[in-house]
């Protein structure tokens, strides 16, 4: 079994001294939504490249930048750069900076994520409140990703997304007057973009978006006691749904263009959580 604390211990004791504060909220930045942390104050930036054995990013628009930040009267801890499964990462790896949070004291935690979109309506440019997740795709990996030897599955996962942060959420999105859908986000493990048929699948079985993180992050946060959400901006519709073929720059230049509703919507929710 996995002792998490014993594997990135030396992370977190770095972080501990040099944290400017505890922080309340952890914010992680999906593909193409890191320009976020430039847009509130920041008192201390520690690129994960200095941290003993942190794992290197390898995916455009992930920088790999911890911000301890603060909005709204929040202290909060934003990650600016995910790990990924499909970078050749265990998914305790991918889960390593909610484990940092849990470890520095934060009590929620708000995952962002680029999507495809599988259900029609939900348009490239829309941003969907994760309303549930499928992690199917995590199988025989529950070892891996909960570290069994250092956790014991105490917490339920009927919370998980948090009702509570996700009504804030949407309070948040009829304040600053932006359209909010809502559907269940799908995991894929990567790296290719799915199949057509795969996207039937998934629709078939209620998947509104696709991607290829967040629900290992959710699942270990929830598990370890912490309030999570998810809010998908939709870059693309997924494969079998659109007439060209899908690629990351589509993804990163989709997720510029809808910055405005992102950071208004990311700090409205901020100031209400």
């Amino acid at each position: 079994m996995i002792n998490l604390n014993a594997k990135y211990f030396d992370i977190v004791k770095e972080i501990g001294k040099l944290k400017p504060f505890i922080p309340e909220i952890c914010i992680v930045l999906g593909s193409g939504l890191g320009s976020f942390a430039e847009k509130i104050e920041t008192i201390k930036s520690i690129p994960t490249a200095s941290l003993p054995n942190y794992p290197g990013l390898t995916v455009p628009g992930h920088q790999g930048i911890l911000h301890f930040s603060i909005y709204g009267g929040k202290n909060l801890l934003i990650i600016q750069g995910r790990i990924h499964f499909y970078e050749g990462y265990s998914l305790s790896q991918c889960i390593l900076p909610v484990h940092i949070a849990a470890r520095l004291g934060c009590k929620k935690v708000l995952l962002t994520n680029a999507a495809g979109s599988v259900n029609p309506i939900f348009k490239p440019g829309s941003l969907m409140l994760n309303s549930s997740f499928n992690g199917f795709v995590i199988g025989g990996k529950l070892a891996d990703l909960l570290g069994l030897a250092t956790i014991e599955q105490k917490n339920s996962l009927l919370d998980m997304p948090s009702g509570e942060m996700n009504d804030k959420i949407r309070n948040a999105a009829l304040e600053e007057k932006i359209s909010l859908c809502e559907g269940l986000y799908w995991m894929t493990m990567g790296p290719s973009y799915e199949t057509a048929a795969e996207i039937k699948m998934y629709k078939k079985y209620g998947a509104d978006a696709v991607g290829m993180s967040t629900v290992p992050e959710a699942y270990y946060a929830s598990c370890v006691g912490l309030k999570v959400a998810a809010i998908s901006c939709i870059t693309n519709f997924a494969a079998g749904l659109s007439s060209h073929a899908l690629s990351h720059s589509e993804v990163i230049e989709t997720s510029f263009s809808v910055g405005n509703n992102f950071e208004r919507l990311l700090k409205k929710s901020i100031e209400l959580l």
